[in-house]
C-alpha cells in the first residue's frame, strides 16, 4: 500500500497533485471558519525534520466544526492520510478532503502514549505509526522554530485597525459576559498612548470605562500581574472558544499571527478572528528570554516604572511635593498590600466630572472626579476640599480654571470636538476606604500634595 508511506515534507512539496501520507509536527494552527457553503474548514502547519522552515500548510475541510482536528496543544503530531498536494500562491500545501482524506492527532510531548486522542472516522491505525511518532517526539523536544527579530511586533508597536503578529505571555483567561472570553496578554512593554475622541460632556451620561470587562476583575487575579507594561485584552469570537480556549493555558507564552488590534474608549483590546493563528513558541525562545530581561530591568531601576512613552520627561504643568519618593505604576495602586497608602505617579488625565469649570466646587468645596491612566491602568481619582484648592492654587477665575483644565485634559480650543491627547504629568494619589467592615471593596483614590502650575 505504496500512497500510506510517509512522505517527508521535503520530498511531499514536490508531489503536485498526487494523494500522499504526511506525518509532522503541528506549527501553526488556524481557527476555524465556515466556507462558502455549508463546510467548514481550518488550516495547520506542520514541520518535521526534513523541513523544518517554513513548513506545509494543509487545508482540512470538514462537514461539520466538531469534526475539524482539536488540536490541544502547539507542538502536537498530526498524521495525515490520502492529501492532495496542490500549488497556491506559489506555495505548495496539502487539501484534506472529508471523502476520502484522514487524520489522527498524538500528544507531541515525549513519554506520551501511541493512541490517538482525536482521529477522523476514515482513520486506520498501523503499527508502524508507533516508530514515526517517537521519532518526531525525540524530534521536537530540541526543535527550534524560526526566531528571526522581525517577526513579531512588541505592544508597544502596536497600530489601530492593523492586523499583527504578537508574542505574549497568557496571565488570565475568563468569560466576561455569556459565551464572551477574554485572554489577558503581557509582553512587558507599555501600550501607546491613544487620542481620546470622547467628548468631556458626555462624561456625566456616558463616562469613559476603567476597563473593557463588564466588571472589574478580582483583586486576587489583579495581584497575579506584572505591575509594569501593558496588560492587553483580546476578545475571541464567539464560537471558536471552544477551539482555542485550551491553547491559551495561564502562564504560557503564545505566538498570535494576524491578531486585529484596536480601540474601544481610548483602551487598547486585540481580537482574534477567523484570520488568526496560532503559532508553537518553546520555553527556550529568545524572545520570551529578552521579555524578562527587559522587565527585570525596569524593574531594578529607577525610573523604570516610568511610562515609556513620556520618555525623557513628563510634561511640567503640574508640581509634586514628593520628590524624593519613587514613582509607582497605577498597577501598583490597584495590587498594594495596603488599603491606605501613599503613591506617586506619571498619568494622563483622560476625563473628568464635572467637566465644566464653573462647576468644579460647590459651596466653596473643591469635588471633582477624574479619570487617569498609565499604561497599565485606569482608575478615577477624587480632587476634593483643600487638595483641590493646592491642585487650582485657591479658587481662580472660571476662564483660569478652563485653561488650566485644557491643559490637563489635552482640550484643544481652536479645533472642537477635535480628539484629545492629553499630557503625561506627575501627581501624588493616596488611598482610603468608605467602610469599615469592607475596606477593600470600599477602596478609593485622591490625588494630593500636586499644584497645576501649566
Amino acid at each position: 500500500m505504496e500512497d500510506y508511506k510517509y512522505l517527508e515534507l521535503k520530498d511531499a512539496i514536490s508531489s503536485i497533485n498526487q494523494k500522499v501520507s504526511l506525518i509532522g509536527i503541528i506549527l501553526e494552527f488556524g481557527l476555524p471558519k465556515k466556507t462558502r457553503g455549508t463546510d467548514w474548514f481550518c488550516t495547520v502547519k506542520i514541520v518535521d525534520e526534513s523541513y523544518p522552515k517554513p513548513g506545509i500548510s494543509i487545508n482540512i475541510f470538514a462537514s461539520s466544526i466538531e469534526k475539524l482536528p482539536r488540536v490541544l496543544s502547539l507542538g502536537d503530531i498530526i498524521q495525515l492520510s490520502h492529501v492532495v498536494m496542490k500549488p497556491h500562491h506559489g506555495e505548495v500545501n496539502a487539501v484534506f478532503n472529508k471523502s476520502f482524506s484522514a487524520f489522527a492527532l498524538y500528544e507531541g510531548k515525549d513519554g506520551g502514549n501511541f493512541l490517538p486522542y482525536q482521529y477522523s472516522s476514515r482513520y486506520h491505525p498501523r503499527d508502524q505509526d508507533s516508530k514515526f511518532i517517537s521519532g518526531l517526539r525525540k524530534w521536537v523536544a530540541d526543535f527550534r522554530p524560526d526566531e528571526g527579530p522581525n517577526s513579531f511586533l512588541f505592544l508597544r508597536e502596536m497600530k489601530e485597525g492593523e492586523r499583527a503578529n504578537l508574542a505574549c505571555k497568557v496571565l488570565h483567561v475568563c468569560e466576561v459576559s455569556e459565551h464572551e472570553w477574554m485572554v489577558f496578554v503581557w509582553d512587558g512593554t507599555d501600550s501607546p498612548p491613544i487620542n481620546i475622541d470622547s467628548k468631556l460632556e458626555n462624561e456625566r451620561d456616558n463616562p469613559l470605562p476603567l476597563q473593557l470587562e463588564p466588571e472589574p476583575l478580582p483583586r486576587d487575579i489583579l495581584c497575579t500581574f506584572p505591575t509594569v507594561g501593558t496588560v492587553l485584552r483580546v476578545i475571541i469570537d464567539k464560537g471558536n472558544e471552544k477551539h482555542v480556549l485550551h491553547l491559551l493555558g495561564t502562564g504560557k507564552w503564545v505566538k498570535f499571527l494576524n491578531i486585529l488590534c484596536e480601540v474601544h474608549a481610548g483602551l487598547w483590546r486585540g481580537v482574534l478572528t477567523g484570520f488568526t493563528k496560532l503559532c508553537y513558541m518553546s520555553n527556550e525562545n529568545r524572545l520570551i528570554s529578552a521579555c524578562q530581561k527587559s522587565y527585570n530591568a525596569r524593574l531594578s531601576t529607577e525610573l523604570g516604572r516610568i511610562p515609556y512613552w513620556c520618555f525623557p520627561w513628563c510634561s511640567n504643568i503640574t508640581e509634586v511635593d514628593y520628590d524624593n519618593v519613587p514613582f509607582v505604576t497605577l498597577m501598583d495602586v490597584l495590587t498594594c498590600s495596603k488599603v491606605t497608602a501613599k503613591f506617586k505617579c506619571i498619568v494622563r488625565v483622560v476625563a473628568a466630572f464635572p467637566w465644566q469649570a464653573e462647576d468644579f466646587s460647590h459651596l466653596g468645596t473643591y469635588g471633582i472626579r477624574l479619570t487617569i491612566e498609565d499604561p497599565t491602568a485606569r482608575i478615577h481619582a477624587f480632587l476634593f476640599a483643600e487638595d483641590g484648592e493646592k491642585f487650582f492654587d485657591g479658587y481662580p477665575s472660571t476662564n483660569a480654571l478652563t485653561e488650566k483644565r485644557n491643559t490637563l485634559l489635552g482640550v484643544e480650543k481652536e479645533i472642537e470636538g477635535a480628539p484629545r491627547n492629553p499630557p503625561w504629568v506627575q501627581c501624588c494619589l493616596k488611598s482610603y476606604y468608605l467602610n469599615r467592615n469592607n475596606t477593600w471593596g470600599s477602596r478609593h483614590f485622591r490625588i494630593f500634595g500636586t499644584k497645576h502650575v501649566g
